[in-house]
């Protein structure tokens, strides 16, 4: 069971760090120093995409932009975080982190 819990511990992080990676290539894009017709940024952009949306896609539904920012990367990052926290509890027993 702890191995288990260290898999699905190590997906979660590595998704988190995918979305993290998407928030800072959004910006890039945003301010221009990414420019999207570029051919290899577009395969950087689809990549991204196909492993983000979803995730992303149902929230949108529910989460509209805040003041034109989406926020659907802070809460996904939220329930990512309680998500570790369960499988912590549930594989490793009370009181043990990773």
């Amino acid at each position: 069971m702890y191995m288990i819990g260290n898999i699905l511990l190590l997906a979660l992080q590595i998704y988190s760090y995918i979305i993290i990676a998407s928030v800072i290539v959004s910006w890039l894009v945003a301010f221009e120093v990414i420019n999207p017709k570029n051919e290899q940024a577009q395969n950087l952009l689809r990549a991204i995409d196909k492993i983000t949306a979803p995730v992303y896609k149902p929230l949108r539904k529910f989460i509209p932009p805040i003041g034109g920012i989406d926020i659907t990367p802070i809460v996904v990052l939220f329930l990512i975080f309680i998500l570790e926290q369960i499988v912590i509890q549930l594989f490793m027993g009370p009181g043990r982190f990773f």
